[in-house]
């Protein structure tokens, strides 16, 4: 399923990524609705990748808000690539699938936070554009909830996200291009 373009449910990504398939598609319902963002990193997937893996510490996007306000690390944790399905990440997430080098598969379902943000799938997935430049692909697959209020609730939704996931892909992409001293102080604030 090709997502309607435009923001706040599109952001930053190309034509061909948007009418690809991702490991995420089929994890909720087919009610849920596709959100895309997409940055270039310039550097190579295993590294990249291997700032993916973080996410298993902190959320790297406005850790005010979605890390209880501590600050996600600016130096790579040891042990975080050491991956296994059924690890939690960014706390609320379950890792349902990856591939090293290539992608996470998440799936949101800590109770209490389907309850607060609906059902969320998704699949960081990097495609490499040549030996130092990366596309970190993200898509979700969200939950729609029925009426009006629900169609509301989804476009605020969406909006919310994309401020905290623009600032999560950027914070990660200046950190594997090795320009983390430029996000020391910005990481988690």
């Amino acid at each position: 399923m090709v997502p309607a373009m435009g923001i706040p449910q599109v952001w930053g990504a190309r034509p061909e990524e948007l009418a690809a398939s991702y490991p995420c598609d089929g994890l909720l319902g087919p009610s849920s609705e596709p959100w895309m963002r997409a940055v270039t990193v310039r550097t190579d997937a295993p590294t990249v990748f291997r700032w993916l893996c973080q996410l298993k510490v902190a959320p790297y996007s406005y850790d005010l808000l979605d890390n209880f306000g501590r600050r996600s690390p600016v130096e790579l944790t040891p042990g975080a690539e050491v991956l296994e399905t059924g690890q939690r990440v960014m706390t609320i997430f379950e890792l349902v699938e990856f591939e090293q080098d290539r992608r996470l598969t998440l799936l949101l379902n800590t109770p209490w936070a389907v309850r607060a943000f609906g059902e969320f799938a998704l699949s960081y997935t990097l495609l490499p554009e040549g030996p130092d430049s990366t596309r970190l692909v993200v898509k979700m697959m969200v939950g729609r909830r029925p009426g009006v209020l629900g169609a509301v609730r989804m476009r605020a939704m969406a909006w919310g996200d994309l401020l905290m996931m623009r600032r999560q892909l950027y914070t990660l992409r200046d950190l594997a291009e090795g320009r983390g001293k430029r996000v020391k102080g910005r990481a988690g604030r």
